[in-house]
């Protein structure tokens, strides 16, 4: 399989979801949407543009978490949903169980007559190539995969989540009061682990600066190994290694691994720990966790499913790999949870390493 390159310059428009910052700030309003995109004049009506193709059919194929899993998927998925209602073209959509069904899943879209399709997930970046190469009428997106010489009719959707993360780590480091947090991963794959590396440089970051010993359960960077649950689908295994990891003295647990990572937070919330959700704002999309979130490292996948879904639409589409980081807005942290806690000084400090990774004196990843 083709190493993803997620640390590719951001080539296409500036995506934005809200910014790090009280929850309670979070209803300006000011997120760039796709329908800001060039390709609808100033003299469209909004009714004109919820009708400007309704020829044209989008469609996506998930992971094997399925497009219910309060994380990538369902992210991804809302992108498609804003394409049809922003634009008002057409979507169909094959819910995967299992790997086995990747290439299955994208060919039955493909028969199905989609003018476009969007894959979710690292895992899906071999079957969605083959796809592309057979299939050279339909446009083709993958969120959470690049490749170095993609055919003229796929697109790479990445995200530097390693940027946020680092973010999360500070703040984690900053709020664990034993010293001990700890992040767990679903699967060993580039996509995943740059999480887990970001958010580990983040906790080094704070001990080097205010002289702590917070220590880090589940991910070692030079040995690229740490603690899995080695699929995306097991609550109960995310539930049992966050819960390993709170009785080693973890009173903060940052699970990638989607619909899995639910367990992490409920562990957390059982112990009355805190967690870093990923991918979505948890407050939003794990409600019901939400009283027990530090804050959430946000990747804008809705945001560049929709804009990849106007750009092949409107004839615009390129096979340029789009990479969101905190400069462009597409990566960020969620506003703080409701019992983070986070005093005036440690928001600003977190807003001053956001500058600084943004004009490169922080290096991440």
């Amino acid at each position: 399989m083709k190493t993803a390159r997620i640390a590719a310059v951001a080539t296409i428009a500036a995506l934005a979801l809200t910014a790090c910052g009280d929850r309670e700030d979070d209803g300006d309003n000011d997120t760039p949407k796709a329908s800001d995109s060039p390709s609808v004049t100033e003299e469209t009506s909004p009714t004109e543009a919820a009708e400007q193709f309704p020829d044209f059919k989008a469609c996506m194929v998930s992971d094997s978490g399925g497009f219910d899993d309060k994380s990538f998927n369902q992210t991804s998925h809302d992108g498609m949903e804003a394409a049809a209602a922003n634009y008002g073209v057409q979507t169909s959509e094959a819910e995967s169980t299992d790997p086995s069904q990747f290439a299955d899943n994208i060919q039955s879209l493909v028969d199905e007559g989609c003018n476009q399709i969007t894959t979710v997930g690292f895992l899906l970046g071999d079957a969605t190539e083959a796809a592309a190469k057979k299939a050279k009428d339909v446009d083709f997106a993958i969120v959470d995969f690049g490749y170095e010489a993609p055919p003229a009719n796929l697109k790479g959707l990445n995200f530097n989540t390693a940027e946020p993360a680092f973010l999360a780590g500070y703040l984690a480091a900053a709020k664990s009061e034993t010293g001990v947090v700890g992040t767990f991963g679903g699967l060993n794959i580039p996509t995943v682990t740059i999480f887990m590396t970001g958010f580990v440089q983040g906790v080094d970051y704070y001990n080097e600066e205010n002289g702590a010993e917070v220590q880090v359960l589940g991910w070692d960077i030079e040995k690229a190994d740490g603690s899995f649950t080695n699929d995306f689908e097991d609550k109960t295994a995310g539930q049992s290694l966050a819960e390993e990891m709170i009785a080693q003295g973890a009173d903060v647990i940052f699970p990638v691994a989607g619909p899995a990572g639910l367990g992490g937070l409920q562990a957390a919330q059982d112990a009355e720990a805190f967690a870093v959700w990923v991918d979505t704002d948890g407050c939003i999309s794990a409600a019901e966790y939400c009283d027990s979130l530090l804050t959430s490292v946000v990747k804008g996948m809705d945001v560049a499913v929709e804009q990849a879904i106007l750009d092949s639409a409107s004839g615009t589409f390129s096979n340029e790999v789009y990479t969101g980081t905190l400069e462009n807005g597409g990566v960020s942290i969620a506003p703080y949870g409701p019992n983070a806690d986070v005093d005036d000084e440690l928001a600003a400090k977190i807003e001053e390493l956001k500058a600084a990774i943004i004009a490169g004196e922080i290096t991440v990843g």
